[in-house]
C-alpha cells in the first residue's frame, strides 16, 4: 500500500485556513521541509495511530547537549576513505542515543562516492532519517551528489563554525565531511554542533524558501 506523503504545500494550505493542527496518517511520511515550515508557521503535525494521537517531531528542537532530540534519526554514509570515520562516528552518535541507518559502504574496498551519497540523501529526503552524514576524500563531491536530490541542503564543513552556520542560516539537512581534511575528534565537535543547532527562521526562512523555489523551477515538467 502506497504510503501518504506530507509535504510543504499541505502545511502552508493549513496556514492559510488558518489552523495550527495538522492530523496525518500514522504511517505518514512527512517531508523535511514539510517538518520545517510547520515549525515556522506554528502548526503542529499530529498521527493519527490506534494508541491515540502521536505528534511528529519539531524541525526546531534544539537539544543543549548532544543528545537524541525528538529528530532522533540520522543517516550516515561513506566511501572507502571515509570508511574509518565512518566507524568512529557511527559509534559516537550511537553513544549518545542517536538512532543510526548505515547506508555502506562496509569496507574500505574501492568504491563510488556518489552511490553512497545519494543513499544518505534519498533517506533524508523521504524522511526515513531527520539528518543525514555522509564521509568522503574531500566531502566535495559528496556534497554535489547530495544536493541534486530534491528537498536536500547540503553542506562541506570542516570546522564547527560552518557548521553551525550551515544549521542556523541555511538549515541544511545533510552534512559532509571530508577524512582528509579533518581528524576524528574535530569531526565529533563539527557533528555535535551540526545536530544540536537549531534553524533560525526569521529572515533566514526568506532566504531558505528562495532557495528551494530555484529548485522547483527546474523540476517543473519533470
Amino acid at each position: 500500500m502506497k504510503r501518504t506523503v506530507i509535504t510543504e504545500q499541505a502545511v502552508r494550505e493549513t496556514a492559510k485556513r488558518g489552523e495550527r493542527l495538522l492530523q496525518i496518517p500514522a504511517d505518514a511520511i512527512v517531508t523535511p521541509l514539510a517538518l520545517e515550515t510547520a515549525a515556522g508557521k506554528g502548526i503542529v503535525i499530529e498521527r493519527t495511530a490506534a494508541g491515540g494521537p502521536q505528534r511528529a517531531p519539531s524541525a526546531m528542537a534544539s537539544p543543549s547537549a548532544l543528545q537524541p532530540a525528538a529528530q532522533g534519526t540520522v543517516a550516515i554514509g561513506a566511501d572507502h576513505g571515509g570508511f574509518s570515520l565512518k566507524v568512529i562516528l557511527m559509534e559516537f552518535l550511537r553513544s549518545n542515543g542517536f538512532t543510526v541507518i548505515d547506508v555502506g559502504t562496509r569496507d574500505e574496498q574501492p568504491c563510488d562516492y556518489p552511490e553512497f551519497a545519494h543513499a544518505v540523501a534519498h533517506k533524508v529526503a523521504t524522511g526515513e532519517a531527520n539528518l543525514g552524514i555522509m564521509i568522503d576524500g574531500a566531502g566535495i563531491g559528496s556534497c554535489m551528489t547530495v544536493n541534486k536530490v530534491p528537498g536536500i541542503r547540503g553542506a562541506s564543513c570542516a570546522h564547527e563554525i560552518t557548521a553551525r552556520n550551515a544549521r542556523e542560516h541555511n538549515n541544511a539537512n545533510v552534512l559532509t565531511l571530508g577524512s582528509r581534511l579533518i581528524g576524528s575528534e574535530l569531526a565529533k565537535a563539527v557533528v555535535k554542533v551540526f545536530l544540536q543547532t537549531p534553524f533560525a527562521g526569521g529572515r533566514h526562512e526568506t532566504r531558505v524558501a528562495k532557495i528551494m523555489d530555484v529548485e522547483r523551477k527546474y523540476l517543473k515538467g519533470h
